[in-house]
């Protein structure tokens, strides 16, 4: 069976190198899952390093400009990891979407509408202005325990950090709580000899649904039976 070829896009900005969870191998691994498991071939790639503000801008993102125009000569889609490595900003996705090229996000699966990104895109805004507010409240109890603020940007960035990996702590246990329900039916639809992509089938005719309220991929289910492992 041949192949469906694919371009993979990666970003990352200066500043989260060497520290980032998503840096540029943890994304490179992920979109190899990815195309194997869903049936690609990443016939190119493109990396970008860029900072993360200000506003988007494909003059700003001379690799992701080079990566949709291979695209459209080659009239296949662009993979990226997760959305925010394309942008958290709904009219950068929308001007992206009249590129005419595909993408997808491999994190979302393979099957999702291109048009939905806008639907997640408005949703990543929103995180994002959460994720803010906490920040605030943060620096705010900080504050009122006498830390100093001021030009100490040590104390700052900790307290930021602090914020955003009990974010990310709260992410990741309730991932494992949705691990722990799904893995035995995922076991029981092995033992029988489905592929991952008829189990995702199954799960989503079921009725069940991933920890984000979404329908299953095969990469999705991958990603229970390794996290069950």
């Amino acid at each position: 069976m041949s192949l469906h070829p694919i371009i993979s896009y990666l970003r990352v900005s200066t500043s989260e190198q060497g520290r980032s969870g998503l840096g540029i191998e943890a994304q490179r691994a992920a979109l190899v899952r990815f195309a194997e498991t869903e049936g690609f071939e990443i016939v190119n790639e493109y990396v970008e390093v860029e900072t993360a503000k200000g506003a988007d801008a494909l003059t700003r993102r001379p690799r992701l400009a080079a990566a949709l125009a291979e695209a459209r000569q080659k009239r296949c889609a662009v993979v990226v990891a997760k959305l925010d490595r394309l942008s958290r900003d709904v009219h950068f996705i929308s001007g992206l979407m009249s590129q005419k090229v595909s993408f997808i996000v491999a994190e979302l699966g393979a099957d999702v509408d291109p048009f939905l990104l806008h639907l997640y895109a408005s949703l990543a805004e929103k995180e994002r202005a959460l994720i803010s507010e906490r920040t605030k409240a943060a620096l705010q109890r900080a504050k009122a325990r006498g830390v100093k603020l001021g030009g100490d940007r040590g104390n700052l960035a900790s307290i930021c950090a602090q914020g955003n990996k009990a974010s990310a702590e709260l992410r990741k246990a309730k991932a494992d709580r949705r691990a722990a329900d799904i893995a035995p039916i995922v076991r029981a639809f092995q033992k029988d000899g489905l592929s991952l992509r008829k189990i995702a089938s199954e799960l989503t005719t079921q009725g069940y649904h991933t920890a984000r309220g979404g329908k299953w991929t095969a990469m999705a289910v991958k990603l229970i039976v390794d996290r069950a492992a």
